[in-house]
């Protein structure tokens, strides 16, 4: 079992707090596997194994906790005297009303508690409302490339170019590498895949045209790294005979990005510091959906390059937006209250006029933080104090 020490160590300090441990991320992303992993820290420091509760919401063995009340009886019977308890609840969502369950062990038992969902409303609406500045949510994403080099005993000085090209292709879903042959990665994906948008969005949507769906998915996989236009998806529709209205539109779009299975990058202005609405862009939260997820149609690999560092910035913690400058866009910013980080992404810096495009879309912006041009150049094309960046030695940086 590959220990993700990236994460432990941001959750570790907070082991025996009485913060609320949030742990979200896509279907099969390591969240189970973390909660294990915490298990085994904590009888390793003295934690007796009847004070630590674990409990799987999509076991079979815990389907009769349908509600806030079954969990609140559940634990109760469950905890006695003066101990401090662990409790680890995974895919929580799966039980109604379960904020209010959690509140009030928080409120009642001396415990700390971690929870985990598929969804990327479970830190909106009742839990917000009920647990406001009481917990702390970490964002676990598959596994990064460099993560998946560690997994293959790749070092730094033997990865290869066709090690990248496979990371691109399926990607960093934890069990794909359990797979014997590509056939059973790509079946393991596509299953994964359906099972995503079978239980995290149709199911809990209700929703009745999973066509729709579908297209709108396949849309956004093929336009990824693209602004996102809601009457462009509406044209798309129209040319397949489909009328299908802007509301809509954004309702499913809502719905995708609650699975996780797409991340949204909003817009930020540079020059008038405020956060631009309704001028998006999409990513795969693993570039290994977009393998099994087009119908023939090839996806552009300076795209999916993009995509793959917009992982990397958000498996690193970052909040990432894509910049808008009078002339033009910055690909990402990573702010941290004033200070700020700038990407410009390219496939290569081919010839004069590509290298100009990129390093020219720093030159409206007059601060002095830190600007990169990462490519899969291996010269070092720095220039005017923004630093060029091979993609491969980025991605690599803490391995």
């Amino acid at each position: 079992m590959y220990i993700r020490e990236h994460y432990l160590k941001k959750i570790r300090p907070f082991y025996n707090s009485d913060l609320i441990k949030v742990l979200i991320g896509v279907r099969r992303s390591g969240k189970s596997v973390i909660l294990r992993q915490i298990i085994s820290e904590l009888k390793g420091n003295n934690v007796d194994n009847c004070n630590i509760i674990y409990v799987n919401f999509e076991d079979l063995d815990y389907s009769f906790i349908k509600n806030e009340m079954d969990l609140h009886n559940f634990i109760k019977e469950r905890v006695s005297g003066n101990y401090k308890y662990y409790f680890l609840f995974d895919e929580i969502q799966n039980v109604e009303n379960f904020e209010k369950a959690i509140n009030s062990f928080k409120a009642t038992i001396d415990c700390s508690i971690f929870i985990t969902g598929s969804n990327g409303k479970l830190l909106s609406g009742e839990l917000a409302t009920h647990l406001s500045g009481r917990y702390v949510s970490f964002r676990i994403m598959p596994f990064s490339f460099s993560e998946m080099c560690r997994i293959k005993s790749i070092s730094k000085d033997s990865v290869q170019h066709d090690d990248f090209i496979e990371y691109l292709n399926y990607g960093g879903m934890p069990q794909r590498f359990m797979m014997q042959s590509e056939e059973m990665t790509k079946v393991y994906l596509r299953d994964l895949y359906n099972s995503i948008v079978l239980r995290d969005i149709i199911q809990r949507s209700n929703m009745k045209d999973i066509n729709i769906l579908n297209k709108i998915i396949e849309y956004l996989v093929l336009n990824t790294s693209q602004i996102f236009s809601a009457k462009s998806i509406s044209k798309f529709f129209k040319s397949a005979n489909r009328s299908i209205s802007l509301e809509t539109i954004y309702n499913y779009l809502e719905y995708i990005t609650s699975s996780l299975i797409l991340n949204k990058a909003v817009r930020y202005d540079i020059q008038g510091k405020k956060i631009l609405t309704r001028s998006d862009k999409y990513y795969l939260t693993d570039p290994g959906f977009a393998k099994i997820n087009n119908t023939g149609y090839k996806t552009d690999i300076g795209a999916m390059i993009q995509n793959i560092i917009f992982n990397e910035l958000i498996h690193r913690g970052y909040d990432v937006y894509v910049g808008k400058t009078s002339k033009g866009e910055v690909d990402f910013i990573v702010m941290n209250g004033e200070y700020r980080i700038y990407y410009q992404v390219a496939y290569l810096l081919a010839d004069e006029k590509v290298i100009k495009r990129e390093f020219g879309a720093y030159e409206s912006i007059k601060d002095n933080y830190p600007k990169y041009v990462l490519s899969m150049d291996k010269v070092d094309f720095s220039r005017n104090g923004v630093i060029h960046k091979n993609i491969i030695d980025f991605l690599l940086e803490n391995l």
